[in-house]
């Protein structure tokens, strides 16, 4: 599944850590994107290694046991009764890693599969899973040398871990199946060999470590976790550019009146706005008297998607963080089956089990799926003269000669429409596996590759309403706020102002840059002071 457009432009790199360490402690979401997205090295620092070493210890220790352990001396999942004997249990680890990388259909992003690596790295440095040093070595390695195993769209049920995707990666670090360096694809020996790294050759359990978590859907959970928080702020700004254009009032961000209502999140969103839109003159001269001494404008409410936006806005971001607290949670997991406990026991357990992470991203989905929403009804309010306060139909330099941004909210209501399927959530199917042994499965995975579609296209209708909103400043041809007119100076930048119909699709891209970059949000912080 690619992106809605798979030209959408690329964030501009924040400041980020160039370089983690992984020592055991939990990784930041910041961490993970800094890894994942800007390429930082990462190190592991030598206790994890010692604490590898000891777990290691008890892995091998098992080895000659003539009691069965899963994954030592077993087969997997509903073979698991069959025991394996000691001279074929090499076998059995190389096996399980080719057998279970069978993915199918496009590739993943490069992003998503550093996240990937990286975290179950981040599980094998806690030494609960009696993984040697030497195969997270090869990992960190693998992603400091910017070796990236072809992944693909299809494998993973979000249950027993994220197979597939992992198994893949386990795969390139044996030496076997396809990688991607700087964007090329080639063979894993031989980009291995380049880079002077010696393929893994997997001891007992191994293969079981590499391939039982939930790090795919996890490290989209972290990136989408990033991208939301910058968009929930621009959805903040392009409310307020649409309310000032529109002529709408800030009364009802009062925080008398938010305060009657103490959502956290409808408070930091009703926040930005009363200080995005402050000093407004065109609001101001909005309210001014006629010469009766009686309000010029008789419209005593708005719409609901300008009155309501902190409210849509909020409930958005109280739920960003209740998937950042479980994203938390998660990061500060070692996830695999069976664990070596601290105590130094070997235990199957079911922690690979992907639930509470997906059902999150299914959250997340339905919220950004409800700001789009909300977001392309603004904008539509601009191109209908029946609704925007005076301005001329769609936005047109010659209405009916011209079309204005008439397609441009089809554009919109077209990334909505799908942003409502893909709120369908993914956690509620389960399709039973591996002759029923694994009976009931999160689809976790598909809940984090939908989502991604979700904020690319929430990008989008965000960047359509702020190139909207911006053009109809224009055309009231009276001063903006300190705030919005900052924003419109970073549009204009890139985009030129109204006049005759144009090539729009250009301008649109030029803005989606603008909203994925954080650049529209950080205008108005600029101006305005640090926006939550």
């Amino acid at each position: 599944m690619s992106t809605l457009h798979d030209a959408a432009p690329t964030p501009t790199a924040p400041a980020v850590p160039g370089h983690v360490v992984l020592d055991g402690t939990p990784l930041t979401v910041e961490q993970v994107v800094a890894v994942a997205r800007y390429g930082a090295s990462v190190e592991i620092h030598d206790d994890a290694l010692a604490r590898m070493a000891r777990s290691r210890a008890v892995i091998e220790a098992l080895a000659d046991d003539t009691v069965p352990h899963y994954g030592v001396s077993t087969g997997f999942g509903a073979l698991a009764r069959r025991h394996i004997p000691a001279e074929q249990r090499a076998q059995l680890q190389l096996s399980l890693v080719r057998s279970h990388a069978a993915g199918s259909g496009p590739e993943v992003e490069t992003e998503v599969v550093r996240a990937l690596q990286l975290l179950r790295l981040a599980t094998l440095v806690t030494g609960h899973t009696g993984a040697r040093p030497v195969t997270a070595q090869t990992y960190a390695a693998m992603l400091n040398a910017g070796i990236t195993p072809v992944v693909h769209e299809y494998g993973s049920l979000g249950c027993s871990g994220d197979l597939a995707p992992l198994a893949h990666v386990a795969l390139a670090a044996m030496g076997e199946g396809r990688v991607r360096v700087d964007g090329q694809e080639a063979d894993a020996a031989r980009a291995l060999a380049d880079a002077g790294i010696e393929p893994l050759v997997l001891g007992e359990k191994e293969g079981l470590a590499l391939i039982n978590g939930t790090d795919g859907m996890l490290g989209m959970l972290c990136l989408a976790l990033h991208d939301l928080r910058r968009l929930l702020t621009t959805a903040d700004v392009a409310a307020s550019l649409s309310v000032e254009a529109l002529l709408g009032s800030d009364a009802p961000f009062a925080q008398d009146l938010i305060a009657m209502r103490p959502h956290p999140g409808q408070a930091a969103s009703a926040s930005n706005m009363r200080r995005i839109l402050a000093g407004s003159p065109l609001m101001a001269s909005h309210r001014e008297l006629d010469e009766h001494g009686n309000p010029a404008c008789t419209r005593v409410q708005d719409a609901y998607s300008l009155r309501c936006a902190p409210q849509v806005h909020g409930a958005a971001r109280d739920t960003l963080e209740h998937a950042a607290t479980v994203a938390g949670r998660e990061l500060a997991s070692a996830i695999d089956n069976p664990v070596v406990t601290s105590d130094g026991r070997v235990e199957s357990n079911g922690n690979f089990h992907g639930a509470p992470v997906a059902y999150v991203l299914d959250f997340l989905a339905i919220a950004a799926a409800d700001l789009a929403s909300m977001s392309e009804r603004r904008t539509d309010r601009f191109l209908d003269v029946a609704r925007s306060e005076g301005l001329p139909a769609f936005l047109a330099h010659d209405p009916g000669v011209d079309s204005g941004h008439m397609i441009a909210q089809y554009t919109a209501a077209g990334i909505v429409s799908e942003m409502k399927r893909l709120a369908a959530p993914a956690s509620v199917d389960s399709i039973p596996s591996s002759a029923m042994q694994e009976d009931h499965v999160s689809m976790g995975w598909a809940g984090a590759r939908k989502l991604r579609r979700s904020v690319d296209g929430l990008t989008r209708v965000l960047a359509i309403e702020v190139l909207t909103a911006t053009r109809a400043l224009d055309l009231r041809e009276q001063a903006p706020a300190t705030g919005t007119a900052a924003v419109h100076d970073a549009v204009r930048a890139v985009v030129p102002g109204p006049g005759p119909d144009r090539y729009l699709a250009p301008e649109i891209e030029h803005v989606v840059g603008l909203v994925a970059s954080g650049r529209v949000a950080g205008a108005a912080a600029d101006a305005v002071g640090p926006l939550d």
